[in-house]
C-alpha cells in the first residue's frame, strides 16, 4: 500500500471546485490551500465526464501518468469513485485513491440497488475514506471496514468574527434598537427548517415581543416564506434579505443575538455539517440547532448551543424562548462557542487527512 511521503504527488479529482459555490467546493478549495508541505495538484471540470465516463478515466490516466500521482482524493463517489475503481483495476497503473463522502453523496447511491452495489465495491477499493461529519461515517461503516473511515469535519477561517463591521450603519437602517435579533443564514430550502421557525415564531412572540428574526439568503422556498409571514401576521417580526454580501452577514452575525437554523432530514438530504453554527460561536452567539444528520458535529447541546427536533415548532419554539429570556445564558453558551469554533480550524482539518494517509 503506497503512504504519503513528502514528495509523493497527490491529485484531487473533483466536479466541485472554486469559483463554483456551496459547501463542498469549499471544502476542497481549503483542503488545496490548507496543504502543507507537498504537492497536490487538482483535476476538476464540470463537463469532465462528458459524453461518457470514459472521458474522465482518460483525464484521470493522463494526470497520473504526467504528474506520477500516488494518491488519488476522490471527490465524488459516483460518478469520479467509478472512474478510479475502475483505473486502479488496470494492469500497470500503480496509484491509491481516497473517496471523500458528504451525506447525500452517499444516501442518494444507497438508494438504488445497482449504484449500492457499485458504492461498495468503491469504497472496498479506497486507501481510506474521509466523512465529513459522524453521521455519515456511520452510514458508510455499515457497507465497508470501519477502520478505513476518517472523519474529517469542514473547517472555518480563522479571522471570522474580527471583520470589520458596519453594524452601526445597519442598526440605523432597520431600525433596531430595542430589538432581539434571531438570525439565519443559508440557502432558502426546505431542509433548512426556516418554515418551522416561522410557525414557532407566534409563540415565542407572546414571551418575547421584541424578537425579529432576520433571514438571509434566497432559493426555492422563498415563496412559501413570504407565504407564512403574511399567514400567521408577523410581518413586523420578519426581515429577509436576498442580496446581502459577506461583509453585511458578518455584521449580522456580530448583531444578533442567537443564531437558529433547525435543519431536518428530508428523504436522505440533510445537514451535513452545518458551518454557519461555528460561524456564528466565532462571533461569540449561541445556537439553535436542528438535531439532525451531522449537526451534533458542529453543535454540542447545553455547550455551545441548543439542540431541538427540527419537526417540532413546539419545540423550537420553547428553546427561543429559552435564550430570549436568558440574557446570562446566551453569553455563556456564545463564549463556550467561541472557543469551539477556534479548535475547527482549517489547517488542524487538513492535518486529520495528512496523518491518515500516512498510516
Amino acid at each position: 500500500m503506497e503512504t504519503l511521503k513528502q514528495n509523493s504527488n497527490v491529485l484531487l479529482f473533483t466536479l466541485e471546485y472554486p469559483p463554483a459555490i456551496g459547501g463542498v467546493a469549499n471544502y476542497y478549495g481549503n483542503l488545496v490551500k490548507y496543504w502543507p508541505d507537498g504537492e497536490i495538484k487538482v483535476l476538476t471540470n464540470k463537463n469532465l465526464i462528458k459524453p461518457h465516463w470514459l472521458f474522465g478515466l482518460w483525464h484521470l490516466w493522463r494526470a497520473i501518468r504526467k504528474f506520477d500521482i500516488k494518491i488519488v482524493l476522490v471527490g465524488q463517489i459516483l460518478p469520479l469513485g467509478t472512474v478510479a475503481w475502475l483505473l486502479s483495476r488496470l494492469p500497470g497503473v500503480k496509484f491509491n485513491y481516497v473517496v471523500f463522502l458528504h451525506g447525500l453523496d452517499l444516501t442518494s447511491a444507497l438508494k438504488v440497488p445497482r449504484k449500492k452495489k457499485l458504492t461498495g465495491k468503491i469504497l472496498a477499493g479506497a486507501q481510506k475514506i474521509m466523512a465529513a461529519n459522524s453521521y455519515t461515517a456511520k452510514l458508510a461503516g455499515e457497507i465497508v471496514d470501519k477502520g478505513k473511515i476518517v472523519i474529517v469535519n469542514p473547517g472555518i477561517s480563522k479571522n471570522i468574527g474580527y471583520w470589520i463591521l458596519n453594524a452601526k450603519s445597519l442598526i440605523l437602517k432597520y431600525k433596531l434598537e430595542g430589538k432581539t435579533i434571531l438570525l439565519q443564514v443559508g440557502r432558502l430550502v426546505k431542509r433548512k427548517g426556516y418554515d418551522k421557525v416561522l410557525e414557532a415564531l407566534p409563540k415565542a412572540l407572546k414571551e418575547c415581543p421584541g424578537f425579529l428574526y432576520v433571514i438571509i439568503g434566497n432559493g426555492p422556498v422563498i415563496s412559501n416564506i413570504q407565504y407564512l409571514i403574511s399567514k400567521h401576521n408577523i410581518q413586523n417580526n420578519v426581515l429577509l434579505i436576498t442580496d446581502a454580501d459577506d461583509s453585511e452577514v458578518n455584521s449580522w452575525y456580530e448583531l444578533c443575538d442567537i443564531f437558529i437554523m433547525p435543519a431536518r432530514n428530508i428523504d436522505g438530504d440533510f445537514e451535513g455539517f452545518g458551518i454557519v453554527y461555528l460561524e456564528a460561536n466565532a462571533h461569540g452567539k449561541p445556537v439553535i440547532a436542528g438535531d439532525s444528520g451531522g449537526v451534533r458535529d458542529a453543535v454540542i447541546d447545553g455547550v455551545n448551543g441548543l439542540l431541538v427536533d427540527p419537526e417540532s415548532v413546539e419545540e423550537i419554539a420553547q428553546a427561543i424562548i429559552k435564550l430570549g429570556k436568558d440574557e446570562n445564558l446566551r453569553k455563556k453558551l456564545g463564549e463556550r462557542g467561541r472557543e469551539r469554533a477556534r479548535q475547527f480550524n482549517w489547517q488542524a482539518q487538513v492535518e486529520k487527512v495528512m496523518k491518515a494517509l500516512k498510516r
